[in-house]
């Protein structure tokens, strides 16, 4: 595909969010399909998706990785990232959300709502991401449209702007009715590319006008120059109609719904004139703030003549290619061949190659300008979120922040020959994927791996065999844990070393307080006089953050800590920095382990669908595992049931469910906050630790 040079207002960067299973990866395949890009339709469940194209996510039906890819419908260029809807990799979905102008939000006509479409709905709000809402599997047994709108009204409380209704639902759906157009179309072929345009059927006008009312009351509500038309002559005119939701979308205020069936190629069509017409273009996101060298705040405007401003949203190893960084350009234009800075890390690059992205697919281009996702070949260190600029402006753009993990196991290679190259595998894994972390215990000479689930993990360990023939054994789940502290203390820390030459002097005296768990650990300085030199203060900062990485209950990295540096003293040639650091480091120790240290665990939102049968057993397991249900919702004979329960006490969970329900009950979850630990519940797990118990 040659490069064209699309006009910044005819871009649309999308990502297409949902919860697993709700038809992500289906209907990207059939955007794919009817814009051309591609020539046969690939399905999940044929293992020919051109977008699910790693081994692992063909084999589970899921997605795993962000893919991007480029179409072009209507003179417009859609850039599109179809993300994943399992909560392990939720990483993804929260890097390509900070990239995006605008998203397609999928809900099932079957499920509604699900815990993790809500959680995507929540992750695009906070990054301020403009949605249409795309009801999907129209055609399926159990399938309304009338109570997914009810679903989204409850559980995500926002103004939506119906725009089609189905014609027919469950194996009676055969297209959609534009309650703009007030047309019908009707589908009349198997691949969805013919249909026929016919006015309302008779038996759906009393439907189109309840809608139609709706639609034109909603964007009333929202647009005052719609109010005023619909006050006066009780309508609003198409061409104001479509400028309307369009504003309103762009705003974030309201969001559009459409209809369809991806699977039986139904709906697809109106979608991407939906996507064009409704969803932001660069422009329509308008200016982006970065930040100067002196630390000045700017802001910079989509303009591929401004200055360079590209923000490294996902780095990837590439067996042939090597490190391929994904940017997406803010400001300015990238260039092939020319030298570039890594803002973040200082460091001056040289572009080898640049390319436009089709899903595992590379197309070489010379330049990518202000508007553009694409990839960077040979700029090394360049990590998520990092900035790329000119070597003569540096500008920093706001990083992509991330959950903690949740998970670890212990893993270790089945022959020591395999022990380097499993370090350097792991390695390249957390360059990838900033929710995966790599800790060495040298307490039992253990590699523990860390990440936000055990199919996350799971992954990563089917990765090291088939991508770098490393066999291992791999340990039991066993929950991140955090410890944190309850009351304040102080101690002293010292490290005085006399050798021939010259020795080692560092004296610290720190108070440690507690503040809100989800701060980590905040570090002042209440030093007065020059007692301790400036010069030696971030090494005492330093000290107290690498101390701060293991807690004195099970080694588990501390939160919620003010730390401030109240005394000490120096000695004017054995001072070092040095010195100062294990002299800090020594004094947190002390001080946390007196200020009445506990534990923090990860409690799971979870979302239990069972038949109302079971309802009596399932609650009842939830009890059990220090759980308490927040709400119940019937749908049908089916009972959605919300929970909070301790993920220690989830792991196992599906095969208990599947013996209670009789293989009928399912469940997602997502992670919820931090909470302490009981007492009691304490107690046990210090116990198991030692092995007294």
């Amino acid at each position: 595909m040659p490069y064209i040079d699309t006009p910044l207002e005819k871009i649309r960067n999308i990502g297409i969010i949902a919860h697993i299973d709700a038809g992500k990866t289906t209907t990207t395949e059939r955007i794919l399909y009817y814009t051309g890009t591609t020539y046969k339709m690939g399905n999940v469940d044929d293992g020919n998706t051109v977008m699910d194209w790693m081994v692992q996510e063909r084999e589970r039906g899921i997605t795993i990785t962000s893919a991007v890819t480029t179409c072009f419908w209507k003179g417009h260029q859609i850039n599109i990232i179809d993300t994943p809807g399992h909560v392990d990799f939720t990483a993804e979905v929260e890097r390509s959300l900070r990239v995006l102008d605008g998203a397609v939000v999928i809900f099932s006509a079957v499920e509604g709502v699900e815990a993790q479409s809500e959680a995507v709905w929540r992750q695009a709000t906070m990054h301020k991401v403009p949605r249409i809402i795309y009801i999907n599997k129209m055609d399926r047994l159990g399938a309304s449209f009338e109570d997914t709108l009810k679903s989204i009204d409850e559980r995500l409380n926002v103004k939506i702007i119906p725009t089609q209704i189905p014609l027919g639902e469950e194996d009676e759906f055969v297209g959609v009715i534009d309650l703009i157009e007030g047309k019908a179309y009707v589908y009349t072929s198997e691949t969805g590319e013919e249909f026929k345009e016919t006015g309302v059927p008779e038996e759906y006008k009393d439907k189109f006008e309840k809608y139609r009312e709706i639609m034109l009351e909603n964007v009333a509500d929202v647009d005052e120059d719609a109010l005023e038309l619909y006050l006066e002559t009780g309508t609003i005119p198409k061409d104001v109609l479509k400028q309307a939701i369009r504003r309103a979308t762009v705003s974030g205020v309201a969001f559009p719904v459409f209809v369809g069936s991806s699977f039986r190629n139904k709906g697809i069509q109106m979608l991407l004139d939906g996507i064009c017409e409704y969803l932001p273009s660069p422009i329509d996101r308008g200016e982006i703030v970065a930040t100067t060298k002196d630390g000045n705040v700017i802001k910079l405007q989509p303009d591929p003549s401004g200055p360079l401003a590209a923000l490294v949203f996902k780095v990837m190893a590439d067996p042939y290619s090597g490190i391929l960084s994904f940017v997406r350009v803010y400001s300015g234009t990238l260039e092939k061949g020319s030298y570039v800075l890594n803002a973040t890390t200082n460091e001056k690059q040289r572009v080898a190659r640049l390319l436009r992205l089709h899903a595992n697919k590379r197309e070489d281009v010379d330049y990518l300008k202000a508007g553009d996702l694409g990839a960077i070949v040979g700029v090394k260190n360049a990590i998520t979120g990092h900035t790329i600029s000119d070597v003569s402006m540096p500008l920093v753009l706001e990083d992509i922040k991330f959950p903690e993990p949740v998970v670890s196991v212990a893993i270790e290679p089945k022959t020591r020959a395999d022990q380097e190259k499993l370090s350097q595998a792991l390695a390249k894994f957390a360059i990838e994927d900033p929710t995966f972390k790599i800790k060495y215990d040298e307490d039992t000479s253990e590699t523990i791996i860390s990440g936000m689930g055990e199919l996350h993990l799971e992954i990563i360990v089917d990765r090291l065999f088939r991508e770098y023939n490393i066999e291992a054994r791999v340990g039991k789940p066993q929950v991140a844990y955090k410890e944190a502290i309850s009351s304040s203390a102080k101690a002293e820390g010292k490290y005085i070393r006399q050798t021939g030459g010259h020795g080692q002097y560092g004296h610290v005296i720190i108070q440690v307080s507690p503040i809100e768990t989800d701060k980590g650990v905040v570090f002042e300085d209440k030093t007065k006089g020059g007692i301790i030199p400036k010069d030696f203060i971030p090494a005492i900062e330093e000290g107290v953050k690498i101390a701060s990485e293991n807690g004195p209950l099970l080694g588990f990295p501390v939160y919620g800590v003010h730390v401030e540096l109240i005394d000490g003293s120096y000695h004017p040639v054995d001072s070092s920095e040095l010195a100062f650091k294990i002299a800090a480091s020594k004094a947190f120790k002390d001080a946390v382990s007196m200020a009445n240290p506990y534990l923090l665990e990860p409690i799971m939102s979870v979302e239990i669908i069972v038949p109302m049968t079971f309802l009596g057993e399932v609650i009842n397991s939830v009890n059990a595992r220090r759980g308490s249900v927040k709400g119940m919702i019937e749908r049908g004979n089916t009972v959605i049931v919300h929970a909070l329960i301790p993920l220690e006490s989830m792991f196992g969970y599906t095969t208990v469910l599947r013996t209670l329900t009789q293989g009928r009950g399912s469940f997602s979850m997502v992670f919820h906050k931090y909470e302490r630990v009981p007492a009691a519940v304490q107690e046990e797990i210090l116990k198991k630790a030692k092995g007294e118990i």
